[in-house]
């Protein structure tokens, strides 16, 4: 979208009242008016887009804008992939792999098995594909061994983040790492110190300490209604090697595009080779995921002599209950696209940036800011690296080292305190069947601890390096 010309310039102090003021609107409207979240968050990027003089000929299309590109990224793959954990719902293949973690795990170890679990598939995979494929294991677990959905939802979900925030060859620390100069390589070896124990003390600690003070259940978003007997049809008991392969296959796909993204990046292959276009189309999430759920119907349903109206009855009960996830996310897409085009996240980062603190310092602070106040991870660690780059181009005695812990020091700003004008706030929020203020007190809390504590371990990798 091409920049706006604002009717009135704001000042930095101007803009962020006017973000204070539309957040606590959207929380009243949600909490205590009881207003549907996705007419509240229209209304509200209305009223926001109004004030921070966005022109009236600009204002449905920089709704639009932000509901739209959210939707591209979010549509196809919760679609997908609830018709991939639909299938494996009712097929009874998350009840294999469940029978089978808790074999070798134990019930007690249950929680800490899925998370490893989604740390491996979290190395190649995006936070909401993830997510969204493990979901139905995560319930059918939850639904087998009692006790809250955030027990076993957190971790996983915790788990998720931490990779695609720090770790390439996810898009976030991969363009943070070209705009400094820094080796892609020591971003992903310190990525890996500084993502695995962020998440074991907020993801699995804190998550389990979640889990015993909010009584989750299990929504029934993936098993389709109660009344339909559609499911006991389909239900063949899949064998466990079947079931694996269809949940590590998207994860090996899109591995092909990631992989070849950080080998371009290395210089170690061209981008323009036809071969490597092709494998990264197949890799592609969407690609990758259409191509595994035709694989499940296969698989759980053709060879299993299924009919096709059967397959098509499963596949088609999974959109139903995903389509107010989309919607709401999408609208929390456009609030945060609203904020981003009142230029509000570029006016706190030049503020910020007068200020004159230390450098690593100073771009997890406008990192975290910019994310606080508009929503989007990747626009608030783009926004860091770019400011501080002349700062680093400047100064020539910064070690590699020491370049990757600053790249890790605004991943985690960019991550912090997830709330309501992030969109994958409302996915975590409808896909566990949390109302918004207890999203707001177990997910955004999460979210903040994963910044700081990721911060605190860049930092400490920054000092040493800097004292060798």
């Amino acid at each position: 979208m091409t920049e706006i010309e604002l009717l009135w310039e704001l000042p930095t102090w101007g803009l962020l009242l006017i973000a204070v003021g539309a957040i606590a609107l959207l929380l009243v409207m949600i909490i205590k008016l009881r207003i549907h979240a996705f007419l509240a968050l229209i209304i509200v990027s209305l009223v926001t887009a109004i004030a921070t003089g966005i022109p009236p000929g600009s204002v449905i299309t920089t709704l639009t804008a932000g509901f739209g590109s959210t939707l591209a990224s979010v549509a196809l793959l919760v679609g997908l992939g609830a018709m991939l954990g639909r299938m494996l719902e009712t097929s009874g293949g998350a009840k294999v792999l469940t029978d089978e973690l808790i074999k070798r795990f134990g019930e007690k170890r249950a929680p800490l098995a899925l998370s490893i679990a989604s740390l491996m598939m979290g190395f190649p995979i995006f936070f909401d594909a993830g997510l969204v494929v493990m979901l139905p294991i995560i319930f059918a677990v939850a639904r087998r061994l009692g006790g809250s959905l955030l027990t076993y939802a957190f971790p996983a979900a915790t788990a998720f983040s931490v990779m695609h925030i720090f770790v390439p060859p996810h898009p976030g620390p991969v363009a943070a790492t070209g705009l400094l100069g820094a080796d892609v390589g020591l971003v992903l070896v310190f990525g890996l110190i500084v993502a695995i124990p962020t998440w074991y003390i907020v993801g699995y600690k804190f998550g389990t300490w979640v889990g015993k003070r909010y009584d989750i259940p299990v929504p029934e978003i993936l098993s389709g209604a109660k009344s339909d007997t559609s499911a006991d049809e389909f239900r063949s008991t899949p064998k466990l090697g079947t079931i694996i392969f269809l949940l590590v296959l998207p994860l090996v796909l899109i591995f092909l595009n990631t992989g070849l993204n950080a080998l371009a990046t290395a210089e170690v292959v061209s981008l323009d080779d036809g071969w490597v276009q092709t494998l990264r189309l197949i890799g592609e999430t969407p690609v990758a995921l259409l191509i595994t759920v035709l694989l499940a119907m296969y698989l759980l349903g053709w060879r299993q002599k299924k009919e096709s109206r059967l397959i098509e009855t499963i596949v088609d009960s999974a959109l139903g209950p995903v389509c107010a996830i989309i919607l709401i996310t999408g609208a929390g897409g456009m609030f945060g696209g609203v904020l981003r085009a009142s230029g509000i996240g570029n006016a706190i980062a030049d503020s910020l940036d007068a200020i004159g603190l230390p450098l690593i310092v100073a771009g997890f602070i406008i990192a975290a800011i910019v994310r606080v106040a508009q929503g989007s991870a990747t626009v608030a660690l783009t926004t860091a690296a770019a400011l501080v780059q002349p700062v680093v181009a400047a100064d020539g005695s910064l070690n590699p080292v020491e370049l990757a812990a600053i790249v890790l020091a605004l991943a985690a700003g960019s991550v912090f305190a997830g709330h309501v004008n992030d969109s994958g706030f409302w996915l975590v929020s409808r896909f566990f069947g949390m109302d918004t203020q207890t999203t707001l007190k177990t997910w955004t809390v999460g979210q903040a601890l994963v910044g700081v504590f990721g911060f605190i371990f860049a930092l400490a990798i920054f000092l040493v390096a800097g004292a060798v």
